[in-house]
């Protein structure tokens, strides 16, 4: 059985409460995209880029929709960061491998052949299995029935992928797929316009048919957004009763729209900010629409909204707003640095709180963050674009809100450093069986022993001292931990079945620790 990361496909329980292209919009889009994908002919991947909050995902959605529907559909990856294996390449060709062979029922058995004749390709290259899992067994198939039928893959927010060398590789690898013979496949990818991406696709032979979606008139862009903050706000003034029924109003609506400038990701923000149950529409489309930013970025407005939302939470916080301010950013800076997303119980107990601080600092957020109602359900960005906004000084101009990365890298290790201290120990299952058997651990009994927050310190603290502005010495933190915890660590990661995930750790560790470091460590251990 092959490694697939959790939520990758369009239509995974993660994007349930995504929206759509609503009916309406993007029309000339989507029957473009739609006419290249039913064509035999034509560029064998299509690009649609557009900068932050255009609304690249919500068309990718309804494409890969769309496609399923019309059983086209033969695989979907949604990069999304901080979200897991969505961050990173590691599961991606696993992910598409397992998606096609649901979607075509011949290519089942040689990707089941492939599997048995590498057993250990799931920790292999991204070419590998590409090759092992997707290109041979599909040049195998011999069901002519398939030969005539085109099938799509949908690859949402390439950029979000992390590391820039693996984005070039997957380019490269997908174009081969216009070579096969016994299926066609292409392949639709979004991103932003970053110049790793535009490099990638110079350097395959097929260029791409691609739509550079903030270039489309501006007229059109603004009818759009004009339907979607009907639909958006007739869905409040219906819900709150009190509102009369030509509310908001033809001039509010044209305003929202200017100030979007073309950016979705502003209406929607607006519409959620407006909607808030805990708020008066009225009093937070007076906080919207007051003072119009006058600035040259495409998203001088949408940062705007985003420092009113940010200080209404503040000021409706509390009498200590330095104390405030600063748990703003001690929370607020881990959730948009995660490796993956955590329930507030859990990042509560990771960051050293008190229980239940992260749920009621948050509270006035639920329209820039995905606030769970349950305590056992993560938290989540609700777009990317704010956590840009957060760690760009030149656009988060309020030193309240600005997340310095580093910093918060930095704040975040010393937290796991410290849970890990207090807990891990040796036998912290208390199997008192040298060489126990993970199969052999009851049921419950590891996460009991290693709860999920002291799990993330584990598998990540490695991962935040990298990206930290932190400089390792002789004796600090992360020496003194190593010293009397490097083998509870690692036990500590055998029993959550993430002992590779240590290995790599430690490469990077040593690639940043001197020799004598190293061999202090080592010894340390083995007296």
């Amino acid at each position: 059985m092959l490694p697939c990361a959790k939520g990758a496909a369009f239509n995974s329980k993660l994007w349930e409460h995504k929206a759509r292209c609503l009916r309406g919009t993007r029309v000339d889009l989507l029957q473009e995209i739609m006419a290249w994908s039913e064509s035999a002919s034509g560029a064998g991947i299509y690009w649609l880029n557009g900068i932050a909050g255009t609304g690249k995902s919500t068309i990718a959605r309804t494409v890969a929709r769309d496609c399923h529907d019309q059983k086209q559909l033969g695989a979907s990856f949604f990069f999304s960061r901080g979200q897991g294996d969505l961050g990173h390449a590691a599961q991606f060709f696993t992910t598409l491998a397992t998606q096609l062979a649901s979607a075509l029922s011949a290519l089942k058995p040689y990707v089941c052949r492939a599997i048995a004749e590498n057993p250990d390709i799931s920790n292999q290259g991204l070419a590998e299995q590409w090759k092992h899992l997707i290109f041979q067994p599909l040049s195998k198939m011999k069901d002519v029935s398939f030969q005539s039928r085109l099938y799509i893959l949908v690859i949402d927010a390439l950029d979000e992928c992390e590391d820039e060398k693996d984005i070039g590789l997957i380019l490269q690898l997908l174009a081969e797929a216009k070579t096969l013979s016994t299926v066609q496949l292409k392949v639709f990818v979004t991103s932003r316009p970053e110049t790793p991406i535009g490099h990638g696709f110079n350097t395959i032979p097929d260029a791409p048919q691609d739509f550079i979606l903030h270039d489309i008139p501006q007229h059109i862009i603004q009818n759009d957004i004009s339907i979607f903050l009907r639909q958006e706000l007739g869905d409040i003034r219906r819900r709150v009763k009190v509102l009369p029924e030509e509310w908001p109003g033809e001039s509010t609506i044209e305003h929202l729209c200017q100030k979007a400038r073309g950016l979705f990701i502003y209406a929607s923000t607006a519409c959620r900010f407006i909607g808030d149950p805990d708020w008066l529409p009225d009093d937070s489309l007076i906080i919207i629409l007051k003072d119009d930013y006058v600035g040259q970025s495409p998203t001088a407005e949408l940062d705007d909204m985003y420092t009113k939302i940010l200080m209404h939470a503040i000021a409706s916080g509390a009498r200590d707003k330095e104390k405030l301010s600063s748990q703003f950013r001690q929370i607020v800076g881990a959730i948009v640095i995660l490796v993956d997303s955590l329930p507030p119980t859990i990042l509560d107990r990771l960051l050293l709180l008190r229980e239940g601080t992260i749920h009621v600092r948050l509270r006035c957020l639920h329209s820039i963050l995905d606030i769970p109602k349950s305590q056992g359900s993560p938290i989540r960005l609700l777009h990317p674009s704010f956590r840009d906004f957060l760690l760009d000084q030149q656009r988060c101009k309020d030193p309240q809100f600005y997340i310095d990365k580093g910093e918060a890298h930095n704040q975040l290790f010393v937290s796991c450093l410290k849970l890990m201290s207090k807990h891990l120990k040796r036998d912290i299952c208390n199997l008192q069986l040298p060489g126990a058997l993970i199969s052999n651990v009851e049921d419950g009994n590891v996460e009991k022993c290693i709860p999920l927050d002291v799990q993330y310190a584990c598998r990540h603290w490695v991962y935040h001292v990298q990206q930290s502005t932190t400089k390792l010495y002789d004796n600090d933190p992360v020496h003194i931990f190593l010293r009397k915890h490097f083998l509870h660590w690692l036990e500590a990661l055998s029993l959550i079945g993430k002992l590779h995930e240590g290995v790599l750790a430690l490469k990077i560790l040593e690639s940043r620790l001197t020799v004598s470091d190293i061999i202090t460590i080592y010894s340390h251990h083995l007296n």
